[in-house]
């Protein structure tokens, strides 16, 4: 191995790292308790090392929300792999979404609520954002309906699962009719 190659294979490792350190405090502690002189000392690495990595907080949340977007996506495949039936995939992966989201509240911040300097839904859209609406999609194209644009669709039910994550973890609903409230947006949007 190169000298330049053990070097690359040492900033990688570096930067998983980084990203690593900052989703475990946020997820304990929340975003606000993520800072570059906290991660510095937690990976033991200075602040300009952090900042060879990223040029501060926003890009590491970017980071952590790219990261949680390929989980999120392998998470709902392999729940709608499982799955026989449109209806029961669609069941599933409003299921899978939601777990995830309960799971990985800072994640799901990272992805949907936080400014990680990344762009949604445009041509320069980082592909594993693109790749968990494609996730999305291969389930719910098959249950739109004549004449309904499946990425529309999936937008729509889409926000609708974020709206539930959203309320759900505000303490908005109550939690015992989570079950319910998936069969409800199963039966009433997904035509099967």
């Amino acid at each position: 191995m190169s000298v330049q190659e053990r070097k690359q294979r040492e900033r990688a490792d570096r930067e998983r790292l980084i990203v690593a350190t900052a989703r475990e405090l946020a997820e304990q502690q929340g975003w606000d308790a993520v800072t570059t002189r906290r991660l510095a000392e937690r990976i033991e690495y200075s602040q300009p090392v952090l900042y060879s990595h990223f040029r501060g907080k926003r890009e590491i949340i970017g980071a952590v929300a790219l990261q949680g977007a390929t989980e999120m996506a392998a998470a709902m495949r392999a729940a709608t792999s499982a799955a026989n039936g449109s209806r029961d995939r669609v069941a599933a992966l409003a299921r899978s979404y939601l777990d995830f989201a309960e799971h990985n509240p800072a994640v799901y911040d990272a992805l949907f609520q936080l400014d990680g300097g990344l762009t949604y839904a445009q041509e320069d859209t980082p592909e594993p954002l693109k790749n968990a609406f494609a996730a999305l999609m291969e389930t719910l194209s098959e249950v739109a309906g004549d004449g309904v644009h499946p990425g529309l669709f999936t937008e729509t039910f889409w926000a609708a699962l974020h709206g539930l994550a959203t309320l759900t973890r505000a303490g908005r609903l109550l939690p015992q009719d989570a079950a319910q409230r998936v069969e409800l947006l199963v039966d009433r949007l997904a035509v099967v």
